[in-house]
């Protein structure tokens, strides 16, 4: 049971948390997280371990470190993750497991990223920006060109992403200012807020360029190198060499800054404890989790199978869900995801209805930068997302700590659902796409 959980402010990469390392980000969110649980049970539970995913942190284990920095006993083990953009999601995930194994102790789960202190990494003399995700001969793009290329296949525009990017930082603001996020934040460094939400998107985002350039027919975005040379792979149309990848035909790009999240500084964790020792707290129970392989072509596209597979095992439908969060990547990657399961559609513009909010759905207009056409490209039409997702905002106003953010996810899941009062029996879901080509997915249960 998720008795607790806490983050840090989010702030840009070389911003206000720049000099602050991974490690020391995750601290004063675990000792808060601890502190919570203790209050919350009533009780001082031993702690039997600290799960941390990290992606791009100098090594020797974060969470130890963390955990030492913390103020835990020198008896407290670490474990650092890295499931790319999944990692803190998937501590979490790990941290329920072993508790429903037998552990009879607390478990501190989460994930850090200090992307302003991430080290330089350099084979045979050459600087690199990451790993690569995938072996030699398959499709290794890098996550923009990815989105992009997701945009194509989808069918997904510049006004439609623009839409989805304005949806986030409104939501974002609209929370911070009403004081949404003031319970799940941890001072760090003397900084108390995010710095990432915008009250004046909409008037920017038709000013920013495309990111990326479309690529010719023929190209191709396969890893030629060896592992030990590899940098990261370009992108373009992947190849069919494995009889799984998909084909993408080139076409303008529509990836810009202003729909695609900031690499940012953060972290956040929340407290397990046994059920039997949760008292009379309220909590979040994990009911329920999946983690599944997709096209490394289009790793944007993973949640889907994720979310499905766990609604499929769990007995349940989209329409049994309260809340959902998802890692918002880029407007490209999110929309495409929501898109396929029924949580955002594209319906023609009626201008009564321009701007209201249609049953379960926010209505945003997909021309907001002045542009008119659609999906289908027949007529103006409204984009409308559900109000069950991200209903505070997302990376796309937040930001994106890569190793932190699915963490994120269910930390505003515990607010929106355990500290916003929702009764006993409600569901939320988290989720997030990984880089290579992977989704996972987690349901929780409201509990009190």
């Amino acid at each position: 049971m998720i008795v607790a959980a806490r983050r840090s402010p989010i702030t840009t990469k070389g911003r206000d948390l720049a000099g602050v390392a991974a490690d020391e980000l995750a601290s004063p969110v675990i000792r808060s997280c601890v502190d919570d649980a203790h209050r919350a049970t009533g009780s001082h539970l031993e702690i039997g371990d600290v799960l941390l995913g990290n992606c791009m942190g100098p090594g020797g284990n974060v969470a130890r470190s963390a955990a030492l920095a913390a103020g835990l006993d020198v008896s407290v083990p670490g474990m650092t993750i890295d499931r790319q953009c999944g990692s803190g999601l998937s501590a979490i995930i790990s941290a329920a497991e072993s508790i429903r194994a037998g552990g009879r102790r607390m478990i501190v789960a989460g994930g850090t990223e200090s992307a302003s202190t991430a080290p330089l990494r350099v084979q045979g003399g050459v600087a690199y920006a990451r790993a690569p995700f995938a072996p030699t001969g398959f499709p290794d793009p890098e996550m923009g060109p990815a989105a992009d290329a997701l945009a194509r296949v989808v069918g997904i525009d510049r006004a439609a992403q623009d839409a989805y990017a304005e949806r986030s930082h409104r939501l974002a603001v609209s929370a911070t200012r009403s004081g949404a996020f003031d319970e799940e934040i941890v001072a760090v460094d003397g900084v108390r807020a995010d710095d990432g939400p915008r009250a004046g998107i909409a008037a920017l985002l038709g000013r920013f360029v495309p990111l990326y350039r479309s690529r010719e027919p023929g190209s191709d975005d396969t890893r030629t190198a060896g592992p030990a040379t590899a940098g990261p792979a370009t992108a373009g149309p992947a190849t069919a060499e494995h009889g799984q990848h998909t084909a993408v035909q080139p076409a303008p790009s529509t990836v810009t800054a202003g729909n695609s999240c900031r690499i940012s500084d953060g972290a956040a964790a929340v407290a397990f404890v046994p059920a039997q020792f949760r008292g009379t707290a309220p909590a979040l129970a994990l009911r329920a989790h999946a983690t599944v392989g997709c096209d490394p072509a289009l790793p944007g596209i993973g949640p889907v199978g994720a979310v499905n597979r766990l609604l499929g095992e769990a007995g349940l439908t989209m329409a049994d869900i309260a809340a959902f969060e998802i890692v918002e990547a880029f407007a490209a990657q999110s929309l495409a995801v929501l898109l396929a399961l029924g949580l955002a559609e594209f319906a023609p513009d009626v201008p009564e209805s321009r701007g209201r909010s249609h049953g379960a759905t926010n209505a945003v207009d997909s021309d907001a930068d002045g542009a008119t056409n659609s999906v289908t490209n027949s007529a103006v039409t409204t984009l409308r997302v559900d109000d069950r997702v991200c209903s505070d905002g997302g990376a796309l106003a937040l930001g994106h700590p890569w190793g932190a953010s699915g963490a994120v996810g269910v930390v505003r899941l515990f607010s929106r659902l355990v500290r916003g009062g929702a009764p006993t029996g409600t569901l939320g879901i988290s989720t997030a796409a990984i880089g290579g080509g992977m989704g996972v997915a987690a349901l929780f249960e409201v509990v009190r």
